[in-house]
């Protein structure tokens, strides 16, 4: 056994437990508490896991889930931008470069690199797989809102306008999940969750 390859992986295990830490803009479903990026990591697999025979093509289902635990390890360094926060989102693109750089760069150089090009591909949302993890990443964001009667919309002021346009890219990974996020803004505006503006 390598003992320096085992060391560096247990390293960045631990610093990937940091990622528990950082809480989100989003209540879980039921309201008590704001959800940590871990549980998001989470429930982001388990929904892909759960909704892949939904995506428009053949999925490299390992890949997708891959994706989904790694995609969001970069918060530990960078945090966690509320999507509707502009100014917060204004640097985001760099604080997670440099973050990515750091805690893949803990691992072993081939997990890194594998670990590294996950993120990326996720990031730039050209393959199928990247797409419907995108589309599933962002369907995951929206159902506690949606339970929560609008949740963090109705506590931001975040128009429907703005919910469909952040959520878009579900149609591009899986049409059928975008039309029940259509529906569920739609609703929100029947309810007089969220305004149609």
């Amino acid at each position: 056994m390598d003992s320096s390859r085992l060391s560096q992986q247990l390293v960045f295990l631990a610093e990937a437990d940091q990622l528990k830490r950082v809480l989100r803009r989003t209540s879980l479903i039921g309201g008590d508490r704001l959800e940590n990026t871990a549980e998001h990591s989470w429930h982001f697999a388990l929904m892909a896991l759960t909704l892949a025979e939904h995506a428009p093509v053949a999925l490299d289902l390992t890949r997708v889930l891959k994706i989904a635990l790694i995609h969001d390890l970069v918060e530990i360094d960078a945090g966690d931008s509320f999507v509707y926060d502009t100014s917060a989102m204004a640097d985001k693109a760099e604080r997670e470069e440099a973050a990515a750089e750091r805690i893949f760069g803990l691992l072993p150089a081939d997990q890194a690199t594998e670990y590294r090009a996950l993120w990326d591909e996720f990031e730039a949302q050209e393959t199928s797989e990247a797409k419907f993890a995108a589309a599933v990443d962002r369907l995951c964001g929206m159902l506690p809102n949606y339970k929560n009667c609008g949740g963090s919309w109705v506590e931001h002021g975040v128009s429907a306008a703005r919910v469909a346009q952040r959520n878009a890219p579900i149609g591009a990974g899986a049409p059928a999940l975008w039309e029940v996020a259509r529906g569920w803004i739609d609703e929100a505006v029947e309810r007089g969750w969220i305004s149609s503006e």
